[in-house]
């Protein structure tokens, strides 16, 4: 547990100390988000003999980008490949999901599509002042997010009027072409040994399902969003979106040897339309028969 606006860089290298301190220096992995690590503290980590898996920003693609080019895609499983480019000390890992493909481009298209109509209804609308043609794009920034940068916006200039010639906008091409590329497509950055791409993968996969232990408190269990204020009650949050996780994980082992490939959250779903009842019949003589019954 950090005070507020402690950065997640800043954590790191405690976390490290405290761990081996507390378990040894065991061979383990640290599995970490791309937001995690600085440069100086992964070089700290390689010079200690520690192995790490982090996601990394998609800016960093631009620098290894051409030497991927002339890499070979290798099959890690169905829907997914992987290219692998060896560095000094470490590797990096371009993965390319088809099912992430899909998702992130209809994604794009939809938040694309309500900017785009958002800002013709702005450009027709009357009596429109420079100050609320701010607001409304401000508002639209935020609703776009990244997806926001692939749209160049002409605005008028302070005290200027809003019409056609002052406030344009255009679809900047180029970046679209390049987001349209790289949807889909992310790269880790390793430096374990001998270790094969599609396991390299599978364990960051571990990272998607602990964060998804925390949506799980507003999915599957139906709590509400609750901003804490005091520091237990942030630690029961933390403890029982552990438990959420733990019982999902089991979950989806017990089911690994009859149906790999059936996730926990469909399970649940399955058991959830299972209903028990109890019929009570009276009879003449005073007496109660009851009968429980469910339904298959």
């Amino acid at each position: 547990m950090y005070p507020g606006n402690t950065r997640d860089s800043a954590t790191l290298g405690e976390f490290l100390d405290r761990i081996e301190k507390r378990y040894g220096k065991f061979r383990r992995t640290w599995l970490m988000d791309r937001g995690i690590p600085t440069e100086e503290m992964l070089e700290k980590m390689r010079e200690r003999g520690i192995d790490s898996l982090v996601g990394t920003p998609k800016g960093h693609l631009t620098h290894v980008e051409k030497p991927l080019l002339g890499k070979t895609w290798i099959e890690a499983r169905e829907n997914v490949r992987v290219k692998i480019l060896q560095q000094e000390s470490e590797f990096y890992v371009y993965v390319e999901s088809q099912d992430r493909v899909s998702k992130e481009r209809s994604m794009r298209r939809r938040r694309l599509r309500r900017l785009w109509v958002g800002l013709r209804e702005l450009r027709n609308r009357k009596a429109l002042t420079r100050d609320d043609l701010l607001m409304h794009i401000g508002s639209f920034k935020k609703e776009a997010g990244r997806d926001f940068r692939l749209v160049t916006i002409s605005i008028p200039k302070p005290q200027g009027p809003v019409n056609e010639n002052t406030f344009r906008f255009r679809l900047d091409r180029e970046r679209l072409r390049q987001a349209y590329w790289r949807e889909g497509r992310y790269l880790l950055r390793s430096n374990m040994q001998a270790t094969a791409p599609e396991t390299v993968w599978e364990n960051y996969l571990l990272l998607t399902r602990i964060e998804q232990a925390f949506k799980d408190l507003k999915g599957s269990l139906s709590v509400r969003p609750i901003w804490h204020q005091w520091e237990r009650r942030i630690e029961a949050h933390i403890f029982v979106s552990f438990l959420a996780f733990c019982l999902h994980t089991t979950l989806r082992n017990l089911a690994r040897g009859r149906a790999g490939g059936l996730t926990s959250e469909a399970i649940l779903e399955k058991l959830s339309g299972i209903q028990m009842i109890e019929v009570h019949l009276p009879t003449t003589d005073g007496r109660h028969i009851v009968m429980s019954r469910y339904t298959q």
